[in-house]
């Protein structure tokens, strides 16, 4: 049997031994919709919990519009025409609209890959379209301090618009819970001092900071206290399906909006099993979210509700930009000079995490696993032993040679890697 992971820009293709009992572990079919621009305007003229854009839009003078960085898939290109056309018909000027990369403290996106971002040139020649730069004080303000005593700082070109707007995907997130909504103003546009405290061991080693987990979740608790400070917000979430299609979208404010998408995405994203396997094989979804192995973590944690324990975890992900920031690369070297019990202990007392160390943090929670085995063509040199874990050059062999050590044929293939959440639930 072949079977494609996602992989980069295209696929990645495994060709599996008969003797092997593989389950594939997708998505129930999804819904596409027909006309997806169709859907953002009937979603921008009929909101959940909110008055019709074009009515707001008449009562504003301003508006900013948060939008992923690179590393989501967003469907940008259908989705911020229309929102754009939209405040401009309701007489709101272009200069006084503003479309706002939430990098969060990833890197800026700038040229070419902020036209493939933003997906529309007209968007680009009409509004100001700018990054988020995290540590940049002069442009935060303080809008509050959580009930966790954590102080929120966020981009004032966001906080001082009339018409504060966010968009985003929402799908399983390893830390958040899902993605989307308040989660692209916060860590989306928060100043850096606020990300690395609730990106802190404290909030990372938390059982409910996971995928699929918004009660109870600490982050999304934050996350909903930082929406009051800023007086509200309004949010277009969309859903799409393994070919990247449009499969749902809605609009409206930002807390209801968000989780009216969240229980549509629950039946395909979340996926209940019946049995745990000694091997498991899993992506990190392709291009976008593959292309450092910062972002692969997501990719070892997804489906760890299913992997035995001890069992081997077969990754594969392109990294075609290598291991992501500096600040990760540091963490991984600590990682590797602590061991991952003194890497952990070195966090447990900072409140404010250092940058991007929570990511290697969270490669523990595999580690912890199991075996962690890595198919990264993407990576060379140095960089091969900076992960931490095990480097392949075969998908194959590697399924081949945990098949034989557990001496057990079952294997789970898990194609579109984090976007799907697979959970042991025994039968009966």
């Amino acid at each position: 049997m072949g079977v494609e992971l996602l992989y980069g820009e295209g696929t990645l293709a495994v060709e599996t031994d008969p003797a092997w009992h593989v389950d594939l572990l997708e998505k129930p079919h999804m819904p596409v919709l027909a006309d997806a621009a169709a859907a953002v305007g009937q979603a921008l003229a009929e909101p959940v919990g909110a008055p019709p854009l074009r009515l707001l839009a008449e009562e504003a003078t301003s508006a900013c519009i948060l939008i992923c960085d690179v590393t989501r898939p967003v469907p940008n290109g259908v989705i911020l025409p229309l929102l754009i056309r939209t405040l401009l018909d309701a007489g709101m000027a272009p200069e006084a609209i503003t479309v706002l990369v939430a990098t969060g403290l990833h890197r800026p996106n700038e040229g070419e890959e902020l036209r493939r971002v933003i997906g529309d040139d007209w968007v680009l020649d009409t509004v100001s379209v700018v990054n988020h730069f995290a540590r940049d004080d002069a442009a935060h303000g303080h809008v509050g301090t959580t009930s966790r005593g954590n102080v929120v700082r966020l981009d004032k070109r966001f906080v001082e618009a009339d018409l504060r707007i966010a968009t985003g995907l929402v799908e399983p997130h390893f830390m958040a819970g899902y993605s989307g909504g308040r989660k692209v103003i916060a860590p989306g546009i928060a100043h850096a001092e606020t990300i690395t405290t609730f990106h802190s061991a404290r909030y990372m080693e938390d059982p409910m900071a996971d995928n699929g987990i918004l009660d109870g979740n600490p982050l999304h608790q934050d996350q909903l206290e930082i929406v009051a400070m800023v007086g509200g917000a309004l949010a277009v979430n969309a859903v799409i399906d393994d070919a990247r299609r449009v499969s749902f979208v809605n609009f409206g404010e930002i807390v209801e909006s968000h989780l009216q998408a969240v229980a549509f995405t629950r039946p395909f994203a979340e996926l209940q099993v019946p049995r745990c396997y000694r091997t498991v094989v899993t992506s990190c979804a392709g291009y976008p979210l593959d292309s450092t192995y910062y972002q692969t973590v997501k990719g070892m944690v997804g489906p760890l509700g299913v992997l035995a324990p001890g069992g081997t975890l077969i990754v594969a992900s392109e990294c075609a930009e290598g291991m992501g920031s500096a600040e990760f690369v540091d963490a991984q070297r600590r990682l590797l000079a602590l061991g991952p019990d003194g890497f952990l202990d070195s966090l447990l007392a900072k409140r404010h995490a250092a940058v991007d160390e929570w990511q290697t943090e969270k490669q523990l929670k595999p580690m912890r696993a199991g075996r962690v085995r890595l198919y990264a063509s993407g990576l060379t040199g140095e960089d091969r032993t900076l992960t931490g874990v095990e480097m392949i050059d075969s998908v194959v062999d590697a399924i081949a040679e945990s098949v034989a050590a557990a001496g057990d044929p079952h294997v789970a293939i898990v194609p579109e890697g984090p976007y799907v959440v697979p959970q042991f639930a025994p039968e009966g």
